[in-house]
């Protein structure tokens, strides 16, 4: 038998469990104090991205307003030109690339003939029978149709294909509503829409034209000797697309696409479009 009394087993047994106790609950302590480090740790990355995609944002902005500057400076020499070369910014901790081009460059749909618009739709891979069907019905759907009979024959075509709707016979609001016209497919348009824009002339300056753009009007006769000089060279308003990549800390990116007409030599400026985006 064991030399100890049952009150000091007991005493012995009580001591046991208190140690088990204070053990689970040092255990406990220490899971609430990781879990609280860890959730710590998170919100602080957080925390730091949202500062860090703020800085990048803003340097983006600010670099939009220096181009628009640089687009507009009085000295010919230290002036930018829409030509649709790449500049580096630095604003801050962020480094920014920034090309610039001439929207006079562009074709507007709401403005140019069908037979731009079909030279436009065959360099981008349409066939001949699709490209001049398309460019027709982009024509119809940005001018006023002739009298009432030719908008019911209008309506009855689009009903035919199973729209609810006709052309509005209007100029384009935006560049996506050419999804809606007749006979437009999602290919079509993504193939079209980078050398499009609301803001041109109606007829392109092929000097200041992608090679797209130069194909469809070189395809229409027209050559870059006959085009007339950009805009930005003979001190006239013009439309500069702005286009901005900037990188921060974090690698935190931010891109702005800005169309703004410029008066060079002056600071008078106005804001056409903003995206945050590369549209």
């Amino acid at each position: 038998m064991s030399g100890l009394r049952p009150s000091t087993r007991l005493h012995q047994r009580d001591r046991g469990f208190a140690l088990i106790v204070v053990l689970w609950t040092l255990v406990l302590i220490a899971f609430i104090v990781a879990h609280l480090t860890g959730t710590g740790r998170i919100e602080s990355r957080i925390a730091g991205n949202l500062v860090a995609n703020a800085v990048t944002a803003a340097a983006a902005d600010g670099a939009v307003s220096q181009t628009i500057f640089k687009l507009a400076d009085p000295s010919p020499e230290r002036r930018w030109l829409p030509d649709g070369t790449e500049h580096e910014l630095a604003i801050g901790d962020c480094h920014s690339v920034v090309r610039v081009s001439d929207e006079a460059g562009r074709i507007n749909p709401s403005l140019a003939s069908p037979a731009i618009l079909e030279a436009l739709l065959g360099a981008t891979g349409s066939d001949p029978g699709s490209a001049r069907s398309l460019a027709s019905a982009i024509g119809e759907w940005v001018r006023t149709p002739r009298g009432a009979q030719g908008q019911e024959t209008l309506l009855a075509e689009y009903r035919g294909a199973g729209l609810d709707y006709a052309p509005p016979g209007e100029p384009l609001e935006t560049i996506g509503e050419l999804r809606r016209v007749i006979g437009m497919t999602p290919s079509v348009f993504d193939a079209i829409r980078p050398h499009l824009s609301l803001f041109a002339p109606a007829e392109p300056n092929i000097a200041q034209a992608d090679p797209v753009v130069k194909a469809a009007m070189t395809a229409l006769g027209q050559s870059v000797a006959a085009a007339p000089a950009p805009a930005s060279q003979e001190s006239n308003v013009f439309a500069a697309r702005i286009t901005v990549t900037a990188r921060g800390p974090g690698n935190a990116r931010a891109t702005r696409t800005v169309i703004a007409r410029i008066i060079p030599g002056s600071a008078t400026y106005t804001l056409l479009a903003w995206n945050d985006g590369n549209q």
